[in-house]
């Protein structure tokens, strides 16, 4: 019997202690980093795009490469790169960039060897006597990471550090693609402008002969007021185009990081965008797009710190120690034989573990919970938005290619009526309102084709970002290879 007792000791007292590293373990695991998300196999504007369709497989962090330059338009290359040196923010992204790092290396800190030194007397004494003892001493303390706290934590100042870079890297992004739309807005209202000035001046020429011929009797004041009208009516509109260009230019300078009175765009019509974008699947949408990456990092670290909130519940272990001298006297204090040292629960090792905390490691628990599950809704956002954004920009071109080529035949077929009707108003076989009527329709179908350009050119750049940059390989042949961008430095620069 006594042999039986003896070989089933050991499995009764250790068994506890293997149950309850078990369920430590268990206790400080991090939920899961990778949220489910229903992909699409494809777009669905994708199948009613015409032109060549090429995968991409980059990454968040790959360059995106100067993906401007599809456009072929030397002023967008140059504004472009004025506003990635001098854009307020930018800098400020750049600079949450560095704090997060500066963070990051606290972290790291917390995990690494403590050593310090000091001088310094002590005073001491009671009734009958006092003295003094002078200490000069290295310090050295480091904490042993039991259960995963401070590698957590150091996992997840990474992993903030990673979330900034990718939201800097979407910040730029975002200023790209600001700048050129801004630059494809006023473009478009420099082609109104243009339209509307010429048409200003027709309706001049024609207010003078209209003028002309009431004062010779041959048509009625009734013809003179509706000229006048016209004129006045669209010397307005030319007024308001120009508002709303003025207000693109302030806007477009403020991009640049410059004052509005230190920059004005020299007006040039819009010129037909005909680029075309490859749109890949909605896989790669989660590579490419740094709004997402920063979500998926950003989640990452809120899953780390719920196993740092739990790992609180747990002992803590520390080991310090001090070494050095110590002497009555100044004159001794660095003597061989004042040399003295101390290690131990005092002021050494100490194991400590929380036992009644008021509900604080519970309530912190409880937050980094809220704050994961907070993330997890974030990230199934950001990645809806962006299939949005891509259908959406996908729909404005499929449906602009089309609108272009109406408008193409309405400019055409309205400049003929105009003429026709004005000629017919010359010989007198119409009224002035019936030639009036075609030049407004011709100014109309001019406008419209302006705005269409515009606007065409603005989706072609909001698909580029909606897909999160640049892409490898032209779309086509006949342009050139993108070139890459210099990335965001290790050390922030």
């Amino acid at each position: 019997m006594k042999h039986i007792k003896l070989h089933q000791f050991p499995q009764v007292r250790f068994a506890p202690l293997l149950a309850a590293l078990i369920l430590v373990g268990c206790a400080t695991a991090t939920p899961p980093q990778k949220v489910a998300v229903d992909v699409p196999a494809q777009f669905r504007e994708s199948a009613k795009l015409d032109g060549a369709w090429q995968l991409a497989h980059p990454s968040d962090q790959l360059d995106r490469g100067q993906w401007w330059t599809v456009f072929n338009d030397p002023g967008l290359n140059d504004l472009i790169d004025q506003s990635a040196k001098s854009s307020p923010t930018l800098s400020i992204a750049l600079s949450r960039v560095k704090e997060a790092r500066a963070t990051a290396g606290l972290a790291d800190a917390d995990r690494a060897f403590q050593l310090g030194a000091g001088i310094g007397p002590t005073r001491q004494g009671d009734v009958n006597s006092a003295s003094t003892q002078w200490r000069a001493q290295f310090n050295a303390s480091y904490e042993v990471d039991l259960f995963g706290r401070l590698a957590g934590a150091s996992r997840a100042a990474a992993l903030d550090v990673q979330a900034q870079e990718a939201a800097y890297r979407s910040v730029l992004l975002a200023l790209q693609a600001d700048v050129a739309q801004q630059y494809f807005a006023i473009r478009s209202l420099d082609a109104e402008l243009d339209v509307l000035r010429q048409t200003v001046s027709l309706r001049e020429q024609a207010q003078r002969l209209i003028q002309h011929r009431y004062e010779l009797g041959d048509i009625s004041e009734l013809d003179v007021a509706q000229a006048n009208t016209e004129l006045a009516t669209t010397q307005a509109e030319q007024e308001s185009v120009q508002r709303n260009r003025d207000q693109f230019d302030h806007a477009l300078a403020t991009l640049l990081g410059r004052a509005p009175a230190q920059f004005t765009l020299p007006p040039q019509p819009i010129q037909a965008v005909t680029v075309t974008v490859p749109a890949g699947l909605p896989s790669d949408l989660l590579e490419r797009r740094p709004d997402i990456a920063q979500a998926q990092r950003q989640l990452a670290a809120a899953s780390e710190r719920i196993g740092v909130a739990k790992a609180a519940f747990f002992p803590s272990l520390v080991l310090t120690g001090t070494g050095g001298f110590a002497s009555s006297t100044l004159g001794d204090l660095f003597n061989w034989s004042s040399r003295s040292w101390l290690l131990g629960p005092l002021v050494g090792t100490a194991l400590t573990m929380p036992l009644l905390d008021g509900g604080r490691y519970k309530a912190q628990l409880a937050g980094a919970d809220a704050r994961y599950e907070g993330l997890v809704a974030n990230y199934r956002q950001q990645v809806l938005v962006g299939f949005q954004d891509v259908e959406d920009n996908l729909s404005a071109l499929r449906t602009l290619d089309k609108q272009i080529v109406f408008e193409d035949q309405a400019v055409k077929s309205a400049a003929l009526a105009a003429k026709l009707a004005d000629s017919r108003y010359r010989n007198g076989s119409t009224s002035y309102f019936e030639s009036i009527d075609a030049q407004r329709s011709s100014l109309a179908a001019q406008r419209s084709m302006s705005r269409s350009l515009g606007q065409r050119a603005v989706a072609s750049v909001g698909l580029i970002r909606a897909l999160g940059g640049g892409w490898s390989n032209a779309v086509s042949q006949s342009q050139s290879p993108l070139q890459p961008q210099p990335a965001l430095s290790s050390n922030g620069s």
